[in-house]
């Protein structure tokens, strides 16, 4: 009877714990934060893709450590510079995260006095939506390779069967189509899913699919980011010298998440939060956009940790309430679970 009063009393000691040790903050994690910036070519396509690369820094002598992969897919007009707020966060919580750059469809297509309208020209151009999932293909293809070059500096530190990719808007579409879904811009023969991504974030994505099949093939988990004002950026505005860039409404951002129907999904909808607050704004930061980010920072965070990383804590903190309790007001957040097949 002592031993089992003694157990007990070290069980409830114990609980609050292993509670606060699964808590999830926007706080850096463990590890200093290397970056390296490359162009890699690939020949099959002559296409070069540059990249820069956030890394957990291991200690000068310390044992070689192996880290889960991310690969980023910036928006429309948008460079591997951006998201720099991610990759650190991501980088010092034991990840190795791959930011690249999509020729095309990226900063440099923004030029002469009429940006936004070159940028919607770009957006409606095939060859660059289906060169996307192909550069994210190709990426890991060339990890892969240099994960064996002794002269990379990440050399063998490349976990290639934990892979996930990310990205927003326009990198959000990428993400979704390496992740399974058909979209009619990419061909009706074409397939982009690549099947070693175990798992993807994907940031106010846009499409026009709204059936169930779209979605058949996407069979990993993904956690959608979008808000209740997530519109294209310029939607509103019908003026011939300042045109929308897409035409995506905030409702229908919400598309993916509900027509996954072979694979874990989950949900944050930040109330009032519109299509800036993913990638951080040149001018003009709201109230709302540093909350909104660290939100952004621990939610995605034990997303990862749950899926490439198998931990247990992480899924549980995301899925009974941890997440959920951490978001309060700011916005909602709903899973499903459908079964897999």
């Amino acid at each position: 009877m002592h031993r089992f009063l003694y157990f007990l009393i070290a069980v409830l000691i114990f609980l609050p714990c292993t509670e606060a040790a699964t808590e999830y903050t926007a706080q850096p994690g463990s590890y200093a934060i290397g970056t390296l910036e490359q162009s890699w070519h690939d020949d099959a396509r002559n296409r070069d893709v540059p990249v820069k690369i956030y890394y957990p820094k291991t200690g000068a002598g310390s044992e070689s450590a192996i880290f889960p992969i991310i690969i980023f897919s910036h928006g429309l007009g948008g460079s591997r510079e951006g998201y720099g707020y991610l990759g650190e966060h991501w980088a010092s919580c034991g990840y190795i995260s791959v930011h690249l750059q999509h020729h095309g469809s990226d900063k440099d297509v923004m030029h002469g006095l009429r940006p936004l309208k070159a940028l919607r020209e770009a957006a409606a151009v095939p060859a660059n939506a289906i060169s996307r999932p192909r550069d994210v293909t190709f990426a890991i293809d060339r990890l892969t390779m240099l994960n064996a070059d002794p002269a990379f500096p990440l050399h063998g530190q490349l976990d290639l069967l934990r892979v996930g990719v990310a990205g927003h808007s326009f990198g959000a579409f990428t993400t979704m189509a390496v992740a399974g879904t058909h979209l009619p811009i990419l061909g009706e023969e074409n397939r982009y899913l690549d099947p070693r991504i175990k798992a993807a974030i994907a940031m106010s994505t846009p499409t026009t699919q709204d059936t169930d099949a779209a979605f058949d093939e996407v069979k990993i988990p993904v956690f959608h980011m979008t808000g209740t004002k997530d519109e294209s950026p310029g939607r509103r505005r019908s003026s011939e010298t300042d045109p929308v860039i897409g035409d995506t409404q905030a409702s229908e951002r919400l598309r993916p998440y509900l027509h996954t129907q072979h694979a874990p999904a989950y949900l944050l909808v930040f109330e009032g939060g519109d299509h800036m607050v993913f990638s951080g704004r040149l001018t003009g930061s709201r109230p709302t956009d540093r909350q909104f980010q660290a939100l952004i920072l621990s939610g995605s965070t034990a997303f990862w940790d749950a899926w490439l990383k198998d931990d247990p804590d992480a899924l549980r903190w995301l899925e009974t309430g941890g997440f959920s309790s951490a978001l309060g007001p700011l916005g909602t957040f709903d899973q499903k679970h459908p079964k897999q097949g």
